[in-house]
């Protein structure tokens, strides 16, 4: 490949990396097959198999019902090493429950009957759709103002637009961490204090950031948060999200799902809802057990790993994918749809093209590179540090670039498939 890095480079930054061991810890069926797409779906870790193994042959096959005395607090014990390990929170401020769409429509709605005499509500305009989605019902739903903040679609939300639109009628901002779509990463300690000073609560989105980017809920003002857990943090498809709620809240919130996950006294089945005082009122009801449980395994590789040293190797990953694409792919046609620098953003890269859709098609289908689209026509390639090498990126993107130049993507289909 003429130009740009040599492999070697990237070689000897494999051989030089303290991460490196990890790869062999996660289930890898094809050695040719480059996955770049871990910030949609983590990569099975090697251990899930047997521990869902032994839940469901000795847990359910053998101990039955019985088992719930085992498993009755998983999700708040999960919970606790996730805020040790992973978002810089306190003991029983953090559970795992439902799904990050639900969650932040629990935590969201409790924030907003907590407000009552402040009737808007601020979000990024190209925050994820769900999250949209939600908040523009909670709106309908209770007379709000939702108003929309426009965004940069590579360089995300400036902290000026948000400044200017917080004013004494705000009761909730809701924000990614990470954007989905660019990577761009916020400074939460600064918007935390823009909303304080002006009275609003904001409730973070983390699913791009929790298990990549270092985050610290307590020392950067955090009150709400909530995130999945199947992208970096491994846990599987479709399983459980956390939420955050700041334990002096706690008290303070009621969250509008009531179940009896929630409810004082459990089993005792009583006929009124009386929240417990913890972090389980805002739980609701019996959690899919299975999906729970892969989540143990995937949370220890990050936990002895550290999310800092993560980070670090993200970091150079992402430096890399930047050097390369600019020496191979602006001549294409190519361009950076994310901030500038890998400090800027989470642990992906998007990248600008107008037959980005087709592209990624036959990347994935004939040079076995997988990562994902996004509209407008952007190619957005997953840089999970604990099992992506550096030699990884540079194959990926000296096949992408055989691709794009030979136009081998010219026969595919322009319309968007179900999943892209």
């Amino acid at each position: 490949m003429e130009g740009g890095i040599p492999r070697a480079v990237a070689e000897e930054l494999d051989a030089a990396d303290p991460l490196a061991a990890f790869r062999k810890r996660f289930v890898i069926t094809d050695p040719e097959l480059v996955y770049l797409d871990g910030n949609s779906l983590g990569r099975l870790p090697a251990a899930t198999s047997d521990l869902l193994r032994e839940v469901v042959e000795k847990g359910w096959g053998g101990g039955l019902v019985r088992s719930w005395q085992e498993w009755i607090d998983w999700g708040a014990r999960l919970g606790d090493r996730l805020a040790a390990h992973v978002l810089g929170a306190r003991p029983g401020e953090v559970v795992i429950s439902d799904s990050t769409s639900v969650n932040l429509y629990k935590l969201a709605g409790a924030a907003l009957d907590a407000a009552r005499g402040r009737n808007t509500v601020l979000m990024d305009a190209e925050d994820f759709p769900t999250n949209r989605y939600v908040l523009q019902g909670l709106a309908d739903q209770r007379g709000l103002r939702l108003r929309r903040l426009p965004s940069d679609l590579d360089g995300g939300l400036d902290l000026d637009v948000l400044r200017s639109a917080l004013d004494r009628d705000v009761a909730l901002v809701v924000l990614s961490l990470v954007s989905y779509r660019s990577g761009a990463l916020l400074d939460m300690a600064k918007v935390n204090e823009l909303a304080r000073a002006a009275g609003a609560r904001v409730l973070w989105d983390l699913s791009h950031a929790a298990g990549a980017v270092p985050v610290d809920l307590a020392a950067a003002g955090a009150e709400l948060a909530v995130g999945c857990t199947y992208k970096y943090l491994n846990g599987g498809p479709g399983s459980p999200a956390f939420l955050y709620v700041r334990s002096d809240l706690h008290a303070v919130l009621r969250q509008p799902v009531w179940g009896w996950y929630g409810q004082r006294e459990q089993f005792r089945m009583g006929p009124d809802y009386d929240p417990v005082p913890g972090i389980e009122r805002f739980l609701v009801s019996t959690p899919p057990l299975l999906s729970l449980a892969a989540i143990d395994p995937a949370l220890a590789l990050v936990e002895e790993a550290g999310v800092d040293r993560i980070r670090t190797k993200g970091l150079l990953l992402g430096r890399l994918a930047d050097d390369l694409a600019a020496a191979w792919l602006t001549p294409l046609g190519f361009r950076s749809a994310s901030p500038g620098t890998p400090e800027q953003r989470g642990s992906h890269v998007s990248l600008h093209h107008p037959d980005a859709w087709r592209i990624c098609q036959t990347l994935a289908g004939e040079a076995k590179v997988v990562c994902d689209y996004r509209v407008p026509d952007r190619l957005r390639i997953g840089l999970s540090p604990l099992y992506t090498r550096f030699t990884d990126v540079w194959d990926a993107l000296a096949r992408l670039r055989e691709v794009t130049a030979g136009r081998t993507y010219a026969s595919r289909p322009a319309d968007l498939a179900r999943v892209t």
